[in-house]
Formats: structure tokens, sequence, C-alpha cells
């Protein structure tokens, strides 16, 4: 039996309307008896499907964070929304967790904002969770922090491995700097230090990652900061849509490739499906208490059920806490390494 779970969900959130994540929301209770669900909206959408489901109960939110708004004005204007209300109920204890397929930069800054974050770890970072080759990938950062300090790239790292240990069941995973080469000495000045620091900091840590090999499976953990990994993750995704349509226009080009269609029909559904990022269900926002989830706004009734399980899955596996421990620890070994370092170059200068 699992440990029971509250999470908050945002009914406002996605591109598809609260109908989709309501759907979503029913299947993730029925394929989880333990879990228990905040559906976070108006009255009018809420309250009737928490009336209708077990385990289940509305929360009131009158207001809702359009895709359009400025993330941090939207948060602290809109109080009532959706989106700061659900983060709320975390920072509360009334939920343990929270999903939301809408506004990134809302859900950050809300959980910024409100939830908080760990202590010591100096910027929360979205991680999203490639389909590489060999095994899955967490790419972190990927749009939380466009402008990043070398040493919050070992934070990304410590985060994601405690993430991929947890959630993944990766023992001991592997880390790398995504950059324009695999030498130590590839990139600019900031991923040459980056580079330093890792390899000072992290002990999984096994040396840069070129953009080829990322979605080979060669690492478990790649880092970077927030614009090359949103640029990259969008890139990405448009190159397998693209790729799928070049597919079904060959496939479809005469009679023989018709026919051959027919029979690879179901390994062609099983690899759609293997590289959707429906299979993760969201992006896990990492450095703030509690588990932030945030899905895609594209999001499906698939993957808002699977968004809404890796919450509860990060919640009972105490991601937040595990993050705190990694971060603490790290900063008394940074401390003392420091230390001995200013004695010796007191002791020289002498």
């Amino acid at each position: 039996m699992a440990e029971p779970v509250t999470i908050a969900v945002d009914a406002m959130g996605g591109d598809f309307g609260p109908d989709v994540v309501l759907a979503g929301a029913a299947r993730a209770l029925a394929a989880d008896p333990d879990l228990h669900l905040v559906v976070v909206g108006p009255s009018a959408v809420v309250e009737p499907f928490a009336a209708g489901h077990d385990r289940a109960v509305a929360q009131a939110a009158s207001e809702v964070i359009e895709m359009g708004e400025h993330p941090a004005a939207a948060v602290r204007a809109k109080k009532d929304s959706s989106i700061v209300v659900g983060c709320r109920l975390v920072k509360e204890g009334a939920a343990d967790g929270f999903f939301s397929a809408g506004s990134t930069g809302a859900c950050l800054a809300a959980a910024t904002l409100v939830v908080g974050r760990v202590k010591g770890v100096k910027r929360p970072a979205l991680g999203q969770v490639l389909p590489a080759y060999a095994h899955p990938c967490l790419l972190i950062d990927v749009g939380a922090n466009a402008d990043c300090k070398p040493e919050y790239l070992v934070q990304f790292a410590q985060m994601g491995v405690v993430y991929m240990e947890a959630l993944m069941g990766v023992e001991n995973p592997r880390v790398g700097l995504l950059n324009i080469g695999a030498e130590d000495t590839k990139g600019d000045e900031f991923a040459q230090k980056a580079h330093g620091l890792l390899a000072a900091s992290v002990p999984q840590f096994s040396g840069n990652c070129e953009g080829g090999n990322l979605m080979a499976g060669d690492f478990d953990v790649v880092v970077c900061d927030g614009f090359t990994g949103n640029v990259c993750l969008k890139t990405i995704e448009g190159t397998a849509k693209t790729l799928f349509r070049y597919v079904k226009d060959a496939l479809m080009s005469s009679l023989p490739s018709k026919l051959g269609a027919l029979l690879v029909k179901g390994d062609l559904a099983r690899l759609k499906g293997k590289l959707s990022p429906e299979a993760y269900g969201g992006t896990p926002l990492l450095g703030v208490k509690g588990a932030v989830i945030v899905g895609h706004g594209s999001s499906s009734e698939t993957a808002v059920a699977n968004g809404i399980a890796v919450a509860a899955t990060t919640v009972r596996a105490n991601v937040a806490g595990v993050i705190a421990d990694t971060v603490a620890r790290a900063a008394k070994t940074t401390g003392a390494a420091q230390a001995r370092e200013g004695e010796a170059a007191a002791s020289d200068a002498r």
C-alpha cells in the first residue's frame, strides 16, 4: 500500500480547457487508490467534479493567469488565481504537491514566491526527462534561469542526480555539461568555469556532453543554463514532429508504401508513444519545497494523469527533502575546502 498523498491540481491550466484537465485527474485517481486531489478553479468547474469523485475536494479560485500575461506581475496581482492558490495550499500544508499545465513562468514565479525555495538552493530549475535512446536523460535547466552563474549549474547537477535516483531508479547517475565539444577546454569562459566547478564538486560528473550525444543516452543528467536548455528542448520536440511528418508523407506516397504502413502501424504507434513528452507527464521544478510539476500547455488527458502521478511519486520519494540534505552537505564540504585554501594562502604569505 502506497503512502497517502494529496496533490493540488490547477483545473484551469492547459490549452484545451478544464474538461481535459479534470478527465486526467479522474484517471489519476482511478490509477492510485492512495491519491487525494484538491482541484483548484472556479466553483462552477471544480465543485461538480469533487462531488462526483471520492478522494477529491474543491478549492475555489476566482482568477486565472493567462498564457500571455507577465508571470511575476500576474502572480502578484492575481492572488486568487488557480496557480497562486494551488501553490498556497502546498505552503500551508493542505497539499503535498502541485500540478499545472498553465503558464510555466507563472508556475515558476508562484512556486518561488509562495511555496519557497529549499534552504541553500540559489535558483530552482526546471528539469525535463528526455527519451534518449539508451535510457531516459534529465536535461536541466530548460527555462527557469535564462542567465546563470557557473555555480548554479553545480546545484542543478546535484538536484538532477537526486531526481534521477529517486524517481527513475538510476544508480550513481552520470552527469554531463552541455557544451560544444567533449574536451575539457571546450566552450566559452562560462562553460570552462562550470566544467571546473562540476569536476571539483560533483562526484558523478563525467565531462562535457555535445549536442549530438544528448539523445544517445551517454549521460543520465545534462546541465546547462535555462536559455540554452529551452532552445535545445524545443529544437528536439520540433525535430521529432517534423520527422514523423516526413515518415507519414513517405508512407502515404504510393499504394505499396500504404500497404507497408499497415504492417508497421503498431510499431510506429509505440515509437511515437515512446518519444512523446506525455509519457513523463510534466517538468519538475526542482529546488522548491514540496513537489511542483509543470505540464506542457498542450497536455492531453493522458499527460495530465501522468503529471499528477509524477507529482505524487516526487512527494513519496521526498525529493525536496533529499535535495535539502544534499545541498547542505555540499555547502559544508565547500566551506571546509575554502577554509583550507584560506589557511594555506595565509601560511604562504607568512
